[in-house]
């Protein structure tokens, strides 16, 4: 069973102050098995960072930037689609996961920053805590893409890929194909 395509909405991080997480948020998401990741505000530093590893580690990732995030979100629902706010403040993950993956429709999850709009919380059709304690954006993105695709996005091929980790036991193996790197 194929599970409908995931996007990511990046919301009210700090400019500049957050870049890193925002980068890696971009990253997890890309790595376990979403397709688009939106930063609102836009930041287009983190944008060249994202692009940049999806270029050498291949893979098709979007990344977009927005100015205004309600449109998006508004757009998304009216589309079918279902939105997914991740924050300590929601319902456990145990409890929503199951009807989330089993309505097969696409999924918005939103990951915020130290300033959220209130909104979010209202708009969502989902507020889901990976837990009730201070903790990561990116950890709660990878556990929740991770209980989504329950694995599956682990064995993914990324395929036009410049780099290619080869697993081992001990120390680092990494493909290179012929005269991809510049």
């Amino acid at each position: 069973m194929k599970l409908p395509e995931v996007h990511i909405l990046r919301l009210g991080y700090r400019l500049v102050r957050d870049e890193r997480i925002s980068t890696h948020l971009g990253l997890v998401g890309r790595a376990f098995g979403a397709k688009k990741i939106y930063f609102s505000p836009a930041e287009p530093s983190v944008k060249l960072s994202v692009d940049k590893v999806t270029n050498r580690w291949g893979g098709e990732f979007e990344v977009v930037l927005l100015e205004r995030w309600k449109p998006l979100v508004k757009e998304w629902q009216s589309s079918g689609g279902i939105v997914v706010h991740l924050t300590m403040y929601g319902i456990e993950i145990e409890k929503a996961i199951n009807e989330i993956s089993a309505s097969m429709k696409r999924l918005l999850v939103v990951v915020g920053g130290a300033k959220v709009p209130g909104e979010i919380y209202r708009l969502s059709d989902f507020n889901v805590a990976v837990t009730n304690q201070p903790h990561s954006e990116v950890a709660a993105l990878a556990v929740f893409l991770d209980r989504f695709h329950g694995g599956k996005e682990l064995k993914q091929k990324f395929g036009s890929e410049k780099l290619r980790i080869k697993s081992s036991p001990r120390g680092r193996v990494v493909i290179a194909r012929a005269n991809a790197i510049k």
